[in-house]
């Protein structure tokens, strides 16, 4: 407060005096509405990706867990052999589908509980939160990047090509079973690819051309990550560079 009053006097004096106030000057205590703009959009952002995230990733998880008892207990009051064996294999996948939930790069998150705690009643706080909340919302977005990328696709497709070989060779059936178990659990792994959420990733770029000057680049951290995967069929080592 004593600050603004100072830099309100110092601009009345100067204006006084005839001299002309610097550009950058006279429009730094607007910047401050813009600070809490840009906070507020953030947090906005990360409230409902969050939400969304969540909704998708408890979503999933249910459906495999239940998918895997059913077939389970289906297994177990079943006596047909082949019957069986589909009920093994799928209780099997479902589960491993299940585990993928806790390995991807998509989780529920509660950064937008953790910006909340931050105060922003100075200009040096809002400064300061804004940095915190851009760097969560560009890695919000960035794990939606890694979530969908071509790597993804392919290694889902790679385990699911060997889920189908399982059923046509391993099991001793002819080429159209292990077709049919391939499709199936190909339809499954992209559903789950392609209701991953994206709310992040859009509102990272609109926020980069309203107030970065179109700086929207996503660029991959210059470390290697790593992520293992399982999905219907099998599981995955995936590295990012």
């Amino acid at each position: 407060m004593n600050r603004t009053i100072l830099k309100l006097a110092f601009s009345a004096m100067l204006i006084y005096f005839g001299f002309q106030i610097p550009q950058t000057f006279a429009q730094s205590e607007a910047s401050d509405s813009i600070l809490s703009e840009r906070i507020q959009f953030i947090e906005k952002s990360l409230k409902q990706d969050e939400q969304k995230t969540r909704l998708w990733w408890n979503s999933w998880l249910i459906g495999y867990s239940a998918a895997t008892v059913g077939q389970g207990v289906v297994y177990f009051v079943s006596n047909d052999k082949s019957f069986r064996q589909d009920m093994a294999l799928g209780a099997a996948t479902t589960l491993l589908g299940a585990a993928n939930q806790f390995l991807s790069p998509l989780m529920p998150r509660k950064d937008y509980n953790r910006l909340a705690l931050l105060t922003s009643n100075s200009r040096d706080e809002k400064e300061l939160k804004l940095q915190v909340a851009e760097e969560l919302l560009k890695e919000h977005a960035r794990c939606e990047k890694v979530a969908r990328n071509w790597q993804a696709h392919a290694l889902s497709t790679a385990v699911n090509v060997g889920s189908g070989v399982i059923t046509w060779v391993g099991f001793k059936r002819n080429v159209w079973a292990g077709l049919g178990n391939f499709a199936i659990n190909e339809v499954i792994t992209e559903a789950q690819i392609w209701t991953q959420p994206l709310r992040a990733k859009r509102d990272y770029e609109s926020y980069c051309r309203k107030y970065k000057s179109g700086d929207n680049s996503l660029s991959y951290k210059p470390t290697i990550d790593w992520y293992v995967g399982a999905y219907p069929g099998g599981a995955s080592l995936k590295i990012v560079f």
